[in-house]
């Protein structure tokens, strides 16, 4: 479900191609992911400025599907993993040196 404009109501359901992994990705099929209250925020238009469209869910749990070519991963077709919210943040700055990478300014986020 896609949420294509903030408003209680508003997911709709899009059909989209399969993307294929890039080198150093991999593609996941998703078995459960988790909807958490900013995800809710978001969908109810609570939160300004929302990258929209955007797919609600940031919790996941799935199978690797494709391992994108050169990839230094250790991770094959067939394995069960777990996809955290934050997705990367920078490690230098007063935020990730402090514990709270959350609010790193170069956050990137699963979603």
């Amino acid at each position: 479900m896609t949420l294509i404009r903030p408003a209680a109501g508003s997911l709709e359901l899009i059909e989209r191609d399969v993307p294929s992994p890039s080198p150093g990705q991999v593609l996941v099929k998703v078995h459960a992911c988790g909807v958490c209250r900013t995800d809710l925020h978001v969908v109810d238009g609570e939160l300004p400025h929302p990258a929209i469209p955007i797919v609600p869910g940031h919790e996941i749990v799935g199978t690797i599907e494709r391992v994108g070519a050169d990839s230094a991963s250790d991770l094959a077709p067939g394995d069960r993993v777990g996809i955290p919210w934050l997705g990367y943040s920078c490690g230098v700055c007063e935020y990730c040196r402090s514990g709270r990478e959350n609010l790193c300014p170069r956050a990137r986020f699963t979603g």
